[in-house]
């Protein structure tokens, strides 16, 4: 992302407010939300490949979606509960 210290400087005084469409971009470079950026969130630091496939899942049929979860769900279980008796 190519911006100059001068903007980013204003934006850090609250001199200028960058659109959404820069503040998008900023949050992609850095790796935090939009919302990290604007002081209402915390940061980000989710695995990128956890990330791919939350997006994939996101594209999934509501009946996919559904099998999926109810999978997943199972063997968090099943990871809490070893968890519970490793202790």
């Amino acid at each position: 992302m190519e911006v100059s210290r001068t903007i980013i400087e204003n934006y850090e005084r609250n001199a200028n407010t960058p659109s959404i469409e820069v503040l998008t971009k900023m949050a992609r470079t850095f790796n935090v939300t939009v919302d990290y950026l604007i002081g209402e969130g915390e940061i980000s630091s989710y695995d990128k490949e956890v990330m791919k496939r939350i997006e994939d899942i996101d594209k999934l049929d509501p009946e996919t979606k559904e099998h999926l979860f109810f999978l997943v769900d199972n063997i968090i279980q099943n990871f809490k509960t070893k968890q519970a008796f490793t202790k």
